[in-house]
């Protein structure tokens, strides 16, 4: 197949007249300042776009949180009652949707940060994994990859206290409980089987070295305040030095939030992947991580839409700048080449799909066309598109070779009357 593009981000710059061969889904050639060939791809080409952060069953909350003045808690009492009418068909239902939804927002990839394991009251299902498979076909039908990054869940705080509740549907019992049961799911050519410590709240001490040998590896961390006070009361130090302490930190570790940071934090997480989820931080009221800070440590940044209050890697990622901005009261912090990076190549990278992101040859793949002629984009250059594009102007997505979205409509399955279907 042949693609030809006006406008497409190669080699970390707008290139134009760009011509796109790909043979069983990878790029074969990229051909710059090409003379007009092959299929046409509208306005400005991205890479796929990776959603390194996922809870899709928190897509039923959007917009139904806002009532009341609240928090981060009550909101997650709100949550725990989505979570705890789910099973494996109306979970696979929704998280089809979800990821139908992602697809037409241009992502290619998503990290699924994976704990809602079992039946209501913790009984395993026939079938250990059946969640986990659900979301897997789920990625599968809606034509992007997953990265399944399934969690260890055990305690319900800091100083152990047993998971009861709805919580009990996150446990395994113990490690070697959740570690039996994980070594069951395999791998596909769409599905990557990965780890995740939910937090140092729902993971004892003992047991996050445990769980530092596999690759990928998620967790989130220090998203609230009271998680770091918990844990220096615990500890006697922040969860970020905890965890290295234990030897959590590896080059395919990936700290989720990274909001609450001291200096030493900071400079803990040079070199590690971070992902930063500023839709969902705003939306709970969690705060301003401080993006530059780590990426002039050395940290390398993706982007999540965790709880879905919008799927829109575009809006996160202007997000990361925007809220420098709010914090320093200046502007000018990140590039748009670095924000695209963010929301492509660090971002596949923090996922275990090192050949994504990128308009190379030899990669998978993945093409998002954004339409420069919207009345958000009209009359700007496409090389700040990332600063005025929203995910409404994503007009064509390929994923490995395949188009999945045309004119920008899913081929294969209404998605707006699947989420309807999903969450009525």
């Amino acid at each position: 197949m042949t693609y030809f593009a006006e406008y497409a981000w190669v080699d970390g710059a707008v290139a134009r007249d760009v011509r796109l061969e790909i043979t069983d889904g990878r790029f074969t050639a990229v051909t710059p300042g090409a003379a007009t060939g092959g299929a046409r791809l509208p306005g400005l080409v991205l890479p796929g776009l990776a959603n390194a952060h996922s809870h899709a069953f928190h897509r039923a909350l959007r917009g139904r949180t806002h009532g009341d003045r609240g928090s981060f808690w009550t909101w997650r009492e709100q949550m725990y009652a989505v979570a705890g009418r789910l099973d494996p068909d109306s979970y696979f239902t929704l998280a089809r949707a979800v990821y139908g939804e992602m697809a037409l927002a241009g992502i290619t990839c998503v990290g699924e940060f994976h704990y809602l394991h079992h039946g209501p009251d913790g009984t395993p299902y026939a079938d250990p994994n059946a969640m986990g498979q659900a979301l897997i076909e789920a990625a599968r039908e809606a034509g992007i990859r997953i990265t399944l990054l399934d969690a260890v869940y055990l305690t319900s705080s800091v100083d152990g206290n047993p998971l009861e509740g709805v919580q009990r549907r996150f446990g395994d019992g113990d490690y070697d409980g959740w570690a039996e049961r994980v070594d069951a799911l395999r791998a596909s050519p769409g599905a990557k089987i990965g780890a995740a410590l939910h937090s140092v709240r729902a993971v004892p001490a003992h047991v996050l070295g445990r769980v530092a040998g596999r690759a990928p590896l998620h967790l989130h961390l220090s998203e609230q305040r009271a998680e770091n006070e918990q844990c220096r009361a615990a500890h006697g130090c922040s969860p970020t030095e905890l965890l290295d302490k234990m030897g959590v930190w590896q080059p395919e570790t990936t700290a989720v939030h990274a909001t609450h940071l001291s200096p030493t934090d900071r400079d803990i997480l040079g070199g590690q992947h971070v992902c930063l989820c500023p839709t969902t931080e705003r939306d709970l009221a969690d705060g301003i991580g401080p993006a530059r800070a780590l990426a002039d440590a050395g940290a390398r940044l993706s982007l999540g839409s965790d709880s879905h209050a919008v799927i829109d890697l575009f809006e996160e990622a202007r997000g990361v700048e925007l809220d420098e901005r709010l914090a320093t009261e200046k502007r000018g912090h990140f590039t748009a080449g670095e924000l695209l990076t963010a929301a492509t190549a660090t971002g596949h990278a923090s996922l275990g799909w090192d050949d994504a992101g990128s308009i190379a040859v030899g990669n998978r793949a993945d093409l998002v066309a954004v339409s420069l002629g919207s009345v958000r984009t009209a009359g700007v250059d496409p090389a700040g598109a990332v600063f005025a594009a929203t995910a409404a102007d994503v007009t064509h997505v390929v994923a490995d070779g395949r188009l999945i979205v045309d004119d920008g409509r899913h081929t294969a399955f209404d998605v707006p009357a699947a989420l309807r279907e999903a969450l009525r």
